[in-house]
């Protein structure tokens, strides 16, 4: 009667849990992060747990600078020091998926090239939105060119030897154009599938959803397309219930998330160093983050869900993010740490079982 999963079924006993950190983190950064500290962080997110992480963005470095060392990252992804760092703690290399983000065909272009020279992603990623305006700030196509292009690009893809996940955007909302209507993303993740896409995220870029809006998409999602594998829920948040995403996304039966060291992430600066550059135009966020990786291990650790990470490792990784970017992230699991399991006799008054027994109550 009290059994939580006698009320939310499809909740998982255990999750996969993505890390986008230095993809999504890092492009919304106004700094340089030195191609030394992401490599740091692929690494040691790896040596943590992670088997799925977000490593770069192939698009126009005009566009985005922070990625110019794009080809660097990937050729230490798949350098032999690498592997043999991986071997030496007993992590399977060949379990480790690495993503590159694809948003045009372009950038699918450049993915086959990498894997031609032997350094390329094993998954691409491009993003679609289910309102237009929103999805055309973003690409610069419309949703009927968009598709053609992601159809071209699936094939290429898939010929190379690599998978393409496809993005489904403004599910709860549109920052852009207002409103959307559910259905639609569900319609989108099918057409996605049809066209030969490996697996979806379901993103809220802008922190749009509500809990029991997400409870309902992702229940009509899986009634829809059964296979939870297929399925990634990627949160935003501009008004900090990212945890209440979650939650209602494993209570309608998800079992695979995308989080980010110290919550950073948002979209591609537009003042990059020492000036303005193109990103994506003007922000429509106000304060853009994520779920913050180490905040998410905590919650479903604590739920008895199982991760595969190294809680301890993360929450050291997330202190020392905050001294790669030089301030406070959004991660309080990294401050408060885990709740305890006992505990800590140092911070009791001396003097209870004295009072105890003058009292005669043992």
């Amino acid at each position: 009667m009290y059994d939580y999963r006698t009320i939310f079924p499809r909740m998982p006993h255990q999750v996969t849990i993505g890390d986008v950190t230095i993809r999504d983190g890092f492009q919304s950064q106004e700094k340089r992060v030195s191609t030394e500290a992401k490599i740091f962080y692929l690494s040691e997110l790896v040596f943590a747990g992670c088997k799925h992480i977000e490593v770069t963005n192939l698009g126009n470095p005009h566009l985005m600078p922070q990625f110019d060392d794009a080809e660097a990252v990937m050729s230490y992804a798949r350098s032999d020091l690498f592997k043999d760092r991986c071997q030496r703690r007993g992590i399977k290399y060949d379990e480790i998926c690495f993503t590159a983000v694809t948003i045009r065909e372009s950038a699918v272009d450049q993915a086959i090239e990498l894997c031609e020279k032997g350094i390329g992603p094993d998954r691409l990623l491009m993003m679609i939105s289910t309102e237009e305006e929103h999805h055309f700030v973003n690409s610069g196509t419309t949703i009927k060119e968009y598709w053609k292009e992601a159809e071209r690009s699936i094939k290429k893809c898939n010929d190379a030897g690599m998978v393409m996940c496809g993005t489904v955007s403004t599910i709860w909302g549109s920052p852009v154009g207002g409103p959307t209507d559910m259905k639609d993303a569900v319609e989108f993740t099918k057409h996605w599938l049809d066209i030969g896409a490996h697996d979806i995220e379901h993103s809220d870029h802008d922190g749009s959803g509500t809990a029991p809006e997400i409870f309902r998409y992702f229940s009509q999602v899986l009634d829809a397309f059964p296979d939870p594998k297929l399925h990634i829920a990627h949160f935003h948040e501009t008004k900090r219930i990212g945890s209440a995403s979650v939650l209602a996304a494993l209570q309608a039966g998800i079992h695979r998330f995308e989080a980010s060291l110290g919550g950073i992430a948002g979209q591609p600066a537009n003042f990059f160093e020492d000036r303005p550059v193109p990103g994506t135009g003007k922000y429509y966020h106000v304060s853009p983050g994520i779920v913050p990786l180490e905040d998410l291990l905590v919650q479903v650790d604590e739920m008895g869900i199982k991760h595969g990470f190294d809680i301890d490792r993360i929450l050291w990784l997330g202190q020392q993010m905050e001294r790669t970017l030089g301030r406070r992230l959004r991660s309080d699991a990294i401050r408060n740490g885990r709740t305890l399991k006992e505990g800590d006799m140092s911070l009791a008054r001396p003097g209870l079982q004295e009072r105890k027994r003058k009292l005669g109550e043992v």
